[in-house]
C-alpha cells in the first residue's frame, strides 16, 4: 500500500478548509467509472483549491481523504481491472468540493441521485449519463416536480450500460466457478488421473481468460 499527503497551511484554519456557507449536498447511487488519469487530475485540482488531503492505494482500492472543516471525507474508488469505480454515498457541506464532485459526474457521464438540503426544503436531482433527467422539490409533505424528461440516449450508451450490469453480475459467479474448478483440479491431482487433470486445467484457463476480458 502506498500513501501520500499534502497539507496547504496557507489555506487552512481550525484544522482544515473554511466550511462553505452553502447547504448540505448528498450524493447517492453513484455509478461513475474512470481511469487513473482522472483520479490524479482530481487530486491535482483539490490541491490547487487548497484542500488538506492524503491518499493511499491498495490492490483493491484507491482512497482519497479530504478534510473539510473538522470533517474528514474519504472518497473510495474500487479497482476494476485497469479502471476504477467510485463506491459509497457522500455528504458535503463544502461548496467547492460539491462542485468538483458534480464536475466528475459530468465528465464521466455517470449516474447519480443528488439531494440538496436547503432550510426546510429538499431538492432531488436524478442524473443519468451526466445529465439531469428529473428534478423534484420536497417541502414538508408536498412534492413538486420541477423538471422531468425522458432520457434520450444513443444505442451505444444503452448497450454499454447493459454490458456493465451483466459484467457486475457475472464476476461473482465466475469467481465461484474458479474456486470450484481449483478444488476439482486438486482432487484430480490426488487421484493421479492425467485426463481429469488436463480437462480441469483447460477449464481453468477458459475461466481465467473470461475473467481477464471482464475486468478490462
Amino acid at each position: 500500500m502506498s500513501e501520500h499527503s499534502v497539507n496547504m497551511p496557507g489555506h487552512m484554519f481550525q484544522g482544515g478548509i473554511a466550511v462553505s456557507k452553502s447547504h448540505e449536498v448528498e450524493y447517492c447511487n453513484l455509478e461513475l467509472r474512470f481511469d487513473r488519469r482522472l483520479i490524479r487530475q482530481f487530486i491535482k485540482i483539490l490541491i490547487q483549491e487548497g484542500f488538506s488531503l492524503y491518499w493511499n492505494e491498495s490492490d483493491q482500492q484507491f482512497i482519497i481523504s479530504v478534510r473539510t472543516g473538522r470533517k474528514l471525507v474519504k472518497l473510495k474508488f474500487q479497482r476494476i481491472g485497469d479502471r476504477f469505480k467510485i463506491i459509497g454515498n457522500y455528504s458535503f457541506k463544502d461548496e467547492k468540493l460539491a462542485e468538483l464532485m458534480e464536475k466528475m459526474i459530468g465528465d464521466t457521464r455517470g449516474h447519480a441521485v443528488v439531494k440538496r438540503f436547503r432550510d426546510r426544503q429538499i431538492l432531488i436531482e436524478n442524473i443519468m449519463f451526466g445529465e439531469i433527467i428529473r428534478m423534484v422539490e420536497i417541502s414538508g409533505v408536498e412534492h413538486k416536480i420541477l423538471f422531468q424528461r425522458e432520457p434520450v440516449f444513443t444505442t451505444e450508451e444503452i448497450m454499454r450500460a447493459l454490458k456493465a450490469k451483466r459484467i457486475e453480475e457475472r464476476i461473482p459467479v465466475l469467481r465461484m466457478e474458479l474456486d470450484y474448478e481449483l478444488a476439482t483440479l486438486h482432487e484430480a491431482m490426488r487421484s493421479g488421473s492425467a485426463a481429469d487433470i488436463a480437462a480441469s486445467k483447460a477449464k481453468l484457463e477458459e475461466l481465467r481468460q473470461e475473467m481477464l476480458k471482464l475486468e478490462l
